[in-house]
């Protein structure tokens, strides 16, 4: 099949979305479809050779270096420019609908190019053009109604105002959800949560787990750091729980030797770094981030536990990438995690600060049972999660989306189902 994989910002750095839409795309090109990712900034890097990448420019607003920048008039190219700009300055977010805006116009030149557009969780009306004219099958890693109601519960009153405009995207997103007849999600957790804060049919919603890179997150010959621990967060967020880990972390030094190793890139001055100043861990806690992917998974393979506290999580794939290296993982009883991590875990409350504290203290006294818990994690990535079998279910779905949609089959796809 020709595929048009649509992706509003698609660096690895962005978190999840970043690394689906680089390994996605990878599966389905070892399949033998043809792949062009059509990508706002920051633009994905190290695509697979036989992927083609379309930029899709924006005025980039949000780029790390200078961040809600004020672009220069001469900048402003188009009525989708200026709207991207006003959204921001009315304390908006802006790239979803703008982006989608931009790739329908691409796409109206070229509906003869494509047998099938994926979207990646970026649901914004320009989709319901390209649809008019192709199949339109669109991927919802997790409903984005849940971060709005942790940033909203974490926030000052004063800022709740903000919180609210930030999110205003989610009415367009749940719209165009509804309207688009094949939706992918990565758990069956997620998919009751889309239904429930979208509204969608459940007949709408097609489960494809994620993968990991087996080869890559593995277990390494070095011996692993006593005391260390990692924790992978793709945003400095309260959704994230990193507040909890942190607390538990104090506690535990008084009894253990741990460091923590954080990969996120922290807001400067912002709660996280505060939180850290003022529970005296400065000298224990290293926030590192713009890791590359070797970076990361060697400091996974060289942590005695991984940790993943969040509030909710719609899959979780640093969850995968630690147990596939071997790293004995403790995860929150939120979201789709229990789903992701079967019994090769130990799951505890979200939020609870003791909980968390007693299980990490427990494992790093254990040096057996964390033995047994590396051993399982590795076999269940092995076993369940795999970037070969997510293309291929994968492209199960855009072969139903193409016959709903009434086109003719790409002959080549249809020889080899």
């Amino acid at each position: 099949m020709r595929i048009a994989l649509l992706s509003y910002r698609s660096k690895t750095h962005c978190g999840g979305q970043g690394v689906y839409v680089r390994y996605l795309s990878q599966g389905l090109a070892e399949l033998g479809h043809e792949v062009e990712v059509f990508s706002g900034q920051p633009y994905p890097e190290n695509l697979d050779s036989r992927v083609r990448l379309t930029e899709v420019p924006s005025l980039d607003l949000y780029r790390d270096e200078d961040p809600f920048r004020i672009p220069h008039p001469r900048e402003i190219r188009d009525r989708i420019d200026l709207l991207e700009v006003a959204t921001m300055w009315t304390a908006g977010f802006p790239e979803p609908r703008t982006f989608s805006l931009r790739a329908a116009t691409l796409l109206r030149s070229r509906a003869g190019d494509f047998d099938v557009v994926h979207d990646n969780q970026c649901l914004g009306y320009g989709l319901l053009d390209i649809a008019r004219r192709l199949p339109v099958v669109a991927t919802i890693h997790h409903p984005i109604t849940r971060d709005r109601a942790v940033d909203l519960a974490a926030a000052p009153w004063r800022r709740k105002p903000f919180v609210h405009r930030w999110y205003g995207f989610l009415g367009m997103q749940q719209t165009v959800a509804r309207r688009i007849p094949d939706l992918i999600t990565v758990s069956s957790s997620s998919a009751a949560d889309i239904v429930a804060d979208f509204r969608v049919s459940p007949d709408q919603l097609h489960t494809v787990p994620l993968g990991v890179n087996t080869e890559l997150f593995r277990p390494r010959e070095t011996p692993r750091t006593r005391g260390r621990i990692v924790a992978v967060a793709s945003a400095d967020k309260p959704l994230k729980g990193i507040a909890y880990l942190l607390k538990a972390v104090a506690r535990l030094r008084l009894t253990h030797d741990v460091e923590l190793r954080l990969v996120a890139k922290l807001e400067p001055n912002g709660p996280t770094e505060k939180l850290i100043a003022e529970l005296g861990l400065a000298d224990i806690v290293t926030a590192v981030s713009g890791l590359s992917d070797e970076q990361l998974a060697e400091l996974l393979a060289s942590a005695e536990v991984a940790c993943i506290p969040s509030m909710y999580e719609g899959f979780s794939l640093p969850a995968v990438e630690a147990m596939a290296s071997g790293t004995p993982l403790v995860a929150s009883r939120a979201g789709a995690l229990p789903e992701v991590v079967g019994d090769s875990a130990v799951l505890v409350e979200p939020g609870d600060v003791e909980d968390l504290t007693v299980v990490l203290g427990d494992l790093l006294h254990d040096r057996q049972r964390l033995r047994r818990m590396s051993i399982a994690g590795r076999t269940r990535a092995l076993d369940t999660f795999s970037w070969h079998a997510v293309g291929a279910r994968t492209a199960e779905v855009y072969q139903r989306a193409i016959h709903r949609h009434g086109r003719p089959s790409p002959p080549r796809a249809k020889a080899r189902l």
